[in-house]
Parts: structure tokens; C-alpha cells; sequence
């Protein structure tokens, strides 16, 4: 009978941009299957990420990806937002884990004994495996908002203040999937009205 601990790795993408919904992913990985290459997300290129993505989803014990939607970012602000969609991930788990190990310094509620990692995307193997999922998932959600609102280039920032995105901005507007609770949106929607 072994008695490792069944540990679950928690992460979240896309709280800095100024659209868009932000992700999290719950990873549980199977020691028996080891995952190479596993690393913080943004420390990988894309084609890399999507590659052991893949891999995370052949092979882990069980994963789960979840969000939370730009109307909760503005309503609860984006770390509550960020902790509701981790709380999503954990609970959509096939496997119950016994312990939550999160990227940063907030645990979301989900019931189970949690531990919050400073950097832990970078030493946690199953910290880095959900980096790299919610990160992937965000960014095909990206290129999905981009077909439908070509003019702001979501493709190329993701939804980040760039100064493309910013231009982009001030020449079309806000749109529906605009975080209205962020500042350079927010400032633009009071010089408009």
C-alpha cells in the first residue's frame, strides 16, 4: 500500500490582460508517468507548451481546466475571480486530491487542505503542468476572440496592454469582452461618456 499523497497542482492564466475570461487549471500527475520538460508556462514557447499540453492530458492522473468570466472579473475583481476559477478546476476533478498545492499567495476555497507555493509554477512539477494547461487553454480562447474581433489583435497580446492593444482601444472602443474594471478601460469608458 503506498502512502503518497495525492497532490493536485493549481495555477491560473490571464490576470493581467485587459479582455477576456481568466483560467485555471487542476493537474494531478501520475508519478508512474513521468512528464518531462515540465516548467512555468511563460518560461516556454508556445509550441513547447501546446506539446507537453498534450502530454499533461495523455498522462496525468487527472486534469481539469476552468474560468471565470469578464462580468465576475468586474464584479468580484480579478483575484477573487482567479480563486473562483481555481476553485472550478479542483472540483471538476475526477480524482479527489488530498491536498491543493497553488502558484502564489492565495489558496482558493475548496475544502481540502491547500498550500499556497511563492514561484511554485517554477518548482512544482504539477504546479508547472497546470501553468501550462490554463496558460493554453487562455490563448486558443484568445485566437477564438480574435476571429470574432479581428480589430483589436487579441491574437498577437493575448488581451495584454500592448500599445497595439491600447491603439487599438482608444481607435474602436470597449468590447463585451473588455474587463471594465481595469484601469485603461475603465478610464476610456469615463472619457467617452
Amino acid at each position: 500500500m503506498k502512502s503518497t499523497l495525492i497532490i493536485c497542482g493549481v495555477d491560473e492564466a490571464g490576470r493581467g490582460p485587459l479582455a477576456g475570461p481568466v483560467y485555471a487549471a487542476a493537474v494531478i500527475l501520475d508519478e508512474n508517468r513521468p512528464i518531462a520538460g515540465l516548467a512555468d508556462s511563460k518560461k516556454l514557447s508556445e509550441k513547447r507548451r501546446n506539446h507537453l499540453a498534450s502530454e499533461i492530458k495523455q498522462h496525468a492522473l487527472a486534469w481539469a481546466i476552468a474560468q471565470a468570466s469578464v462580468e465576475e472579473i468586474d464584479t468580484l475583481n480579478i483575484l477573487q475571480a482567479s480563486l473562483l476559477a481555481m476553485r472550478r478546476a479542483v472540483e471538476q476533478l475526477q480524482v479527489r486530491p488530498q491536498e491543493v498545492w497553488v502558484d502564489g499567495l492565495h489558496c482558493p476555497d475548496t475544502g481540502l487542505p491547500s498550500r499556497a507555493i511563492v514561484q511554485g509554477d517554477s518548482s512544482v512539477a504539477a504546479i508547472s503542468a497546470a501553468s501550462i494547461l490554463a496558460k493554453t487553454a487562455r490563448d486558443e480562447a484568445m485566437l477564438l476572440l480574435h476571429e470574432r474581433y479581428p480589430q483589436y489583435d487579441f491574437a498577437a497580446h493575448k488581451g495584454y496592454p500592448t500599445a497595439v492593444h491600447l491603439a487599438a482601444l482608444k481607435l474602436h472602443g470597449v468590447s463585451a469582452e473588455h474587463r471594465r474594471s481595469f484601469r485603461p478601460v475603465r478610464e476610456l469608458l469615463q472619457t467617452r461618456s
